[in-house]
């Protein structure tokens, strides 16, 4: 009788969540989703069912070729801070039943948001509406490019990685241009050298590491420029990119301690900038100048424009006769590896740039923000999807 009674349980629950996925996860109008949530904000019984099948989402997701922080990207972008929320704590329930799938994504489910005791929990018709327009989102998600982790196990110097953060986190937070200029440029050598030994090693190495693949976010606003300003820095460290707009991301190729080199020089070269901005617009207003959109498109659009400038100039640097069959080597790596992810690209270049001022003082804090050089073998054109 007791098995009975369970199964009847679980075919209610089933039956609730059937119905309420019918009525709104396959249409946009406003009236099926409403009634979707009623059916069930009225039976509470539903809610493991519920829960299950968000973890199911989850799973399709990832098996789409999407990682923890391309999902809470997206959901931040086309919906709400609930939403949000609701995305960070399926994926933190859903990571125990999934394989372990390498450092990167274990990174990114230690950056979901913690939820927070303090917040208030909505009526059972608001928090139903919040799932099923999530679960909406998570249902259409197209595939994506998957991105294998590494092979072999990335043995890369924890300790250079370290100084080279602390160095950018310096350049970061310090108020004299010149110092930033100094510390950057400092982190940009650290890199520049780590990358050559990692390459002289794994030039030695009995198994030869593999290029890899990472996406880092490109959020609006002024998009178009931050992912010029990926690319050229990208470019500099032997990696290519190809932006992906409607998702908010570039895709970034290349061995394991160049991605982690990118990524760390972007996120710092980003934060100065927008520190510079900040700092140039005070100036105008100081002068009775109003700023405005077009200013700091146009100021970022001058800094990542100049940015790369300085790059590619570093790029054509000379390498040594040893050096050089080594980073041809890796550099036909990468390509192929981004030729068989992305085999159709298209090149893009930057518009809306109409404010001298902004351009000139994007242009200046630019020139601050000093990278030093890197070897290269040649410069590489943009790629977006």
């Amino acid at each position: 009788m007791s098995s009975s009674k369970s199964n009847s349980a679980s075919d209610s629950q089933d039956g609730t969540v059937d119905r309420a996925f019918r009525a709104a996860l396959y249409s946009d109008d406003d009236t099926a989703l409403d009634t979707g949530a009623s059916v069930l904000a009225a039976d509470p019984e539903a809610d493991t069912e519920l829960a299950r099948r968000g973890a199911e989402f989850v799973a399709q997701a990832w098996r789409r070729g999407w990682q923890p922080a391309d999902v809470v990207r997206i959901v931040r972008r086309e919906l709400d801070d609930p939403h949000v929320r609701l995305a960070a704590a399926l994926i933190r329930a859903q990571a125990p039943d999934d394989r372990p799938r390498g450092h990167r994504w274990a990174a990114q489910l230690a950056q979901l948001e913690e939820p927070d005791e303090n917040t208030a929990r909505p009526d059972r018709f608001t928090h139903a509406t919040a799932v099923l327009e999530l679960y909406r989102l998570l249902l259409r998600l197209p595939a994506l490019e998957p991105l294998e982790e590494p092979r072999q196990e990335h043995k890369g110097d924890a300790r250079m990685l370290g100084r080279i953060r602390a160095l950018l986190a310096k350049a970061e937070a310090t108020g004299y241009p010149e110092e930033a200029e100094a510390l950057t440029a400092k982190a940009q050598e650290l890199m520049a050298r780590h990358s050559v030994d990692e390459a002289l090693l794994d030039a030695r190495a009995p198994a030869k590491d593999a290029p890899g693949a990472c996406r880092i976010g490109v959020e609006p606003p002024y998009e178009q420029a931050k992912a010029v300003l990926l690319d050229a820095v990208a470019t500099a460290n032997h990696c290519r990119a190809v932006w992906n707009e409607p998702f908010a991301f570039s895709t970034v190729v290349g061995f394991e301690g160049d991605l982690a080199a990118v990524e760390l020089l972007y996120t710092s070269l980003l934060v100065q900038a927008q520190s510079a901005m900040a700092k140039a617009e005070a100036a105008q207003r100081a002068g009775g100048r109003a700023r405005t959109k077009t200013f700091r498109q146009s100021f970022l659009a001058a800094y990542a424009h100049r940015v790369g400038d300085r790059l590619r100039t570093a790029a054509e640097a000379p390498v040594t006769d040893d050096l050089l069959p080594v980073l041809a080597s890796r550099e036909v790596a990468v390509t192929d590896r981004l030729d068989r992810m992305f085999p159709q690209t298209t090149t893009t270049r930057l518009r809306g740039v109409s404010d001298e001022a902004g351009w000139t003082e994007g242009a200046r804090a630019a020139d601050r923000a000093q990278v030093g050089n890197r070897p290269r073998i040649s410069p590489r054109p943009e790629r977006r999807r």
